[in-house]
């Protein structure tokens, strides 16, 4: 726990974008036990800390705004994920063979080759196999995973000790991929697949576990980032992030969605509403996520139609009803439920669910995570949902346009082949969604995509690839205003969730701050990457300084 004095800060010489109608000529603020207690001009605040005893820090003319919150992110999977190599840029087998050789020769002797955001074109003649990678290292276990984390690849040796020597069943759409005689061809197709490949690779320690995850979090601060919402938690996260607190080192406000697992029994349903109310001073529980479908790069999003390679009419849910079930049991213990949906028909099938449910007075928004791909109808449906606020469970549509980085400008690129190009442009309709009145939330998905929220937010308003003159621009119509992307990283995230002290400058909102070198609304998008961030203040406390 931290005391309250470590959480008292006092800050003159600035521009506020408060997100509020208030305060348009204020120059300072000052937080006091984690809160803000003044905002004013830089005498008033400069009186109030002097009779506190509280020195004054002159930012110099930057731009303060609320702190930016991620709203759909994976750091404790992420701190392990990154462990290994970065093949991200790898277009070629043979560029990926030379990096886990290079891994092969500095690893000791028992390691594993761990890799991690490879992409799925180096493989489009021979199909993602391990057998292509295993001279690479040889008689070592090599487990890679896609940059989507929907893909896992081991070569024989980390398959054999997964124990994975065949198909498996599974009790969602995850599948071992296999060669016509059964031998597994390494290709492990969403997480109950290649789960079993990880969980037989070496762990790290408690001790370097945690670390870890304060360190990601540390690194999370330095591009401004005050907190986001942890969607793979699991029992274990909660611990570390008690312990993180209770030692004094986290640095990050947090909501943790439980992963539900298709097959978790009524039981298990039953044992994640028990904890939902497992919470400390930054981090709270409460929150359910779901899957609906894959992603399109595997034909597993579910998709109004078939894509190119006949793929993407199946659903994550042997049975559907089964998904009707536990949202409405989580829907009616209070719980916050996020359900990832790529696809078109996903989006439409899980609104219907949505739909159904019985109206919560107060409570918070349920969300749609992704809504990578619409159709018309979808657009319509959303907007009727929000028009009749059906069972008075408003929708929150959670998108990451920046995931558009891997699109080609020739249409080469698997994303856009499987859609096929009368289809491609439907993609990330975030100004169509918002057209309909429903609230946009922005984030990166990390690892998936890089964490920066300012690239997510150049990628918002700008839909290229952010200071390259020649890159295309996918679907202008669809950008967002500099306001509009600020306020998806900070005030729309905190009503999406029900909290009015978050997401705002005001006296009584919580003491999360990002504080900009300029102003992140009149800097243009091709530059808002390199903005410098000079502050992050987190509950009163600065978490990182430039």
């Amino acid at each position: 726990m931290t005391s309250d004095n470590s959480r008292t800060l006092a800050l003159i010489g600035a521009r506020l974008r408060t997100n509020t109608d208030a305060h348009a000529d204020a120059t300072a603020l000052l937080i006091e036990g984690g809160r803000i207690s003044c905002i004013g001009s830089d005498a008033e605040v400069t009186e109030r800390a002097a009779a506190m005893g509280v020195s004054v820090r002159d930012v110099a003319g930057a731009v303060i705004t609320p702190g930016l919150f991620d709203s759909h992110t994976h750091p404790h999977w992420a701190a392990d994920v990154t462990a290994g190599i970065d093949l991200g840029g790898l277009g070629t087998v043979e560029e990926i063979r030379s990096a886990i050789a290079a891994e092969h020769a500095r690893l000791p002797e028992g390691a594993w080759v761990r890799g991690w955001n490879l992409e799925y074109e180096p493989f489009e003649e021979t199909g993602m196999r391990g057998d292509l990678l295993e001279s690479a290292a040889p008689g070592r276990p090599v487990a890679l995973i896609c940059y989507d984390l929907h893909t896992g690849l081991g070569t024989a040796p980390a398959l054999a000790a997964a124990g994975i020597t065949g198909p498996v069943e599974f009790a969602d759409a995850s599948e071992v991929v296999v060669d016509a005689d059964g031998t597994p061809t390494g290709e492990l197709r969403e997480p109950s697949a290649y789960g079993m490949l990880f969980d037989a690779a070496p762990k790290p320690s408690h001790d370097e576990e945690r670390d870890a995850l304060r360190d990601m979090f540390r690194t999370l601060a330095a591009v401004g980032l005050t907190g986001g919402a942890i969607m793979d938690g699991k029992p274990a996260t909660l611990d570390l992030l008690e312990e993180l607190e209770s030692r004094g080192e986290l640095d990050h406000r947090l909501t943790v969605h439980h992963w539900h697992a298709v097959g978790a029994t009524d039981d298990d349903v039953a044992a994640v509403i028990a904890a939902k109310d497992r919470r400390g001073d930054l981090w709270q529980s409460g929150a359910i996520k779901l899957f609906s479908d894959g992603v399109v790069d595997t034909g597993t999003a579910w998709l109004h139609e078939a894509d190119a390679c006949g793929d993407g009419r199946d659903g994550f849910w042997p049975d559907w009803n089964r998904y009707v079930e536990v949202v409405r049991a989580y829907h009616d213990a209070g719980m916050l439920i996020a359900t990832h949906a790529v696809g078109d028909y996903a989006v439409n099938r899980v609104l219907e669910v949505y739909e159904q449910l019985p109206g919560r007075d107060g409570q918070p928004f349920h969300s749609i995570e992704h809504l990578e791909v619409l159709s018309a109808q979808d657009i319509e449906r959303l907007r009727g949902f929000q028009s009749a606020q059906v069972g008075g469970a408003q929708v929150t549509a959670s998108m990451q346009p920046l995931h558009m980085q891997w699109r080609a400008a020739d249409h080469s690129d698997n994303w856009t082949v499987r859609l096929g190009e009368d289809r491609n442009t439907a993609g990330y309709r975030v100004r169509d969604v918002m057209n309909t009145g429903v609230r946009v939330t922005l984030g990166s998905d990390w690892p998936v995509a890089q964490f920066d929220p300012r690239l997510g937010m150049a990628w918002a308003r700008g839909r290229h690839t952010p200071g390259d003159a020649s890159a295309p621009v996918f679907e202008p119509d669809q950008c967002l205003t500099g306001e509009e992307a600020l306020l998806a990283y900070t005030l729309w995230p905190a009503q999406a969730r029900g909290h009015e002290d978050r997401g705002v400058l005001a006296v009584g909102a919580v003491g999360d701050l990002t504080v900009w070198a300029a102003d992140p609304i009149d800097t243009g998008a091709d530059q808002l990457p390199e903005l410098e961030i000079t502050l992050t203040v987190v509950d009163g406390r600065v978490v990182h300084a430039a």
